[in-house]
């Protein structure tokens, strides 16, 4: 193993991972984001976004966006191949509510004693979706969280497709095998609630039900994420959407022999 620096490791590799620093570069991230989830994904754009062919709402101008950097396609906004948006409590706040709160009752999650983050809007170009290039990603949340003292990150993950028993499979797996302890057991709004238990718990086949699940998904599972009780159908962007959670004292050692919070360094193999 090689130990280097983030900015050795990424210079290396011509890839960068920080907080936007313009409005340029968030309006690369929107246009990214509308290529991914409207284009590639096919969800359904309201008539502004397919004017600017940009997804955005009330929260993206004044919640953080993380940004993944190629410098080798030149420099700024011209770089952007991959953004997640960090929404924390001051943004909430401003706003009056989390993003997820239109699908899910969060008040476990606001009564818990510690600092809140909610992760959303993940995205990344199609040549870029890869082991080391998450790590990155990652890594800087890690940073993002410790530096301002978050106990607890969650927000929506999506499965593809918006009818529930295509997915009885791996969402049953997630409610037998990761289910949020009771105190952070978020359900959804009522009128929004699908069941996760679609089978029987001897029905369900670990290793196939994994399988089906989303790379970004199972890399919260990695981190020692868990799931909230029950879904959501979201017609808009064609999804089925659980709620997903991360304690920041439970990121497992998968994940800390990559990332030293101290030295604030990436290993790399």
């Amino acid at each position: 193993m090689e130990t280097k620096t983030n900015s050795e490791a990424n210079a290396k590799a011509g890839l960068e991972v920080r907080l936007a620093k313009d409005p340029a570069e968030i309006t690369a991230a929107l246009e990214l984001r509308y290529r991914i989830f409207y284009q590639e994904m096919q969800a359904r754009p309201n008539q502004a976004m397919l004017e600017l062919q940009r997804d955005f709402d009330e929260y993206d101008p004044i919640c953080d966006h993380l940004l993944l950097l190629d410098h080798r396609l030149g420099s700024g906004s011209r770089a952007v191949v991959g953004t997640y948006r960090l929404i924390d409590e001051t943004v909430a706040k401003k706003i009056g509510r989390f993003y997820s709160s239109s699908e899910f009752d969060l008040s476990l999650l606001e009564a818990y004693p510690t600092s809140l983050l909610e992760l959303g809007r993940s995205c990344i170009e199609l040549d870029y979706r890869q082991r080391n290039t998450m790590l990155l990603i990652w890594s800087a949340i890690a940073k993002y969280v410790n530096d301002r003292d978050i106990g607890l990150m969650f927000g929506c993950a999506s499965l593809p497709g918006t009818r529930p028993e295509a997915l009885k499979l791996p969402l049953s797996y997630l409610y037998y095998h990761h289910l949020a302890p009771p105190a952070l057991r978020a359900r959804p709004v009522p009128e929004r609630h699908v069941e996760m238990q679609l089978l029987k718990q001897e029905e369900v086949n670990p290793k196939a039900a994994i399988g089906e699940l989303p790379p970004l998904l199972k890399g919260y599972l990695r981190l020692g994420g868990f799931v909230g009780d029950g879904a959501v159908v979201d017609e808009q962007f064609n999804t089925t959407d659980v709620l997903i959670m991360v304690k920041s004292d439970l990121i497992n050692e998968q994940y800390a022999l990559h990332f030293d919070r101290r030295a604030n360094r990436v290993v790399t193999e």
